[in-house]
């Protein structure tokens, strides 16, 4: 299994940096950047990252649409995470061993746009069970990338 990280419009450059080094320890592949998502170098804060995005392989697309439909073409199989009419509980959602996997986190106000869930082939969300109905995006990423990591790499 391949995987990869789409953060589209982040605002936060320390959600970015941390969901580079959550994407590092879950042995994500790939971390791409599109919008107004921040790039590194940023060495205000690489101390959140800890120097995993240099070694994380990541790449800016100012059009995320556009890089959804080149993924697609190449056979990934692109799940935004976000909560909507048409989300499904991620727990129910299998990954198969042999597919390749973008997951596409939004905007920490207006999450990720209706064009871009358009584009996706699947919507996940976590459920929420207290009054606020929404995580910072990095612990949602993260609990999402781990999911992955589950299955990518099952306890021996």
């Amino acid at each position: 299994m391949k995987t990869s990280l789409l953060l589209c419009d982040l605002r936060s450059l320390h959600n970015v940096w941390a969901l580079f080094r959550t994407a590092d320890c879950a042995g994500f592949d790939r971390v791409y950047l599109a919008g107004i998502t921040g790039t590194p170098p940023k060495p205000e804060i690489s101390k959140t990252a800890l120097g995993a995005e240099g070694f994380v392989p990541w790449e800016y697309h100012e059009d995320p649409l556009r890089l959804i439909d080149e993924l697609r073409s190449r056979g990934v199989r692109v799940l935004a995470l976000e909560q909507s009419d048409r989300s499904v509980d991620y727990r129910k959602f299998i990954p198969e061993n042999d597919g390749e996997y973008c997951l596409v986190l939004g905007n920490e106000i207006g999450g990720v746009s209706q064009e871009v869930l358009d584009a996706c082939d699947l919507t996940l969300e976590i459920p929420m069970y207290g009054k606020k109905k929404s995580l910072n995006v990095s612990t949602t990423g993260g609990i999402l990338m781990f999911r992955f990591a589950e299955f990518r790499f099952p306890p021996a």
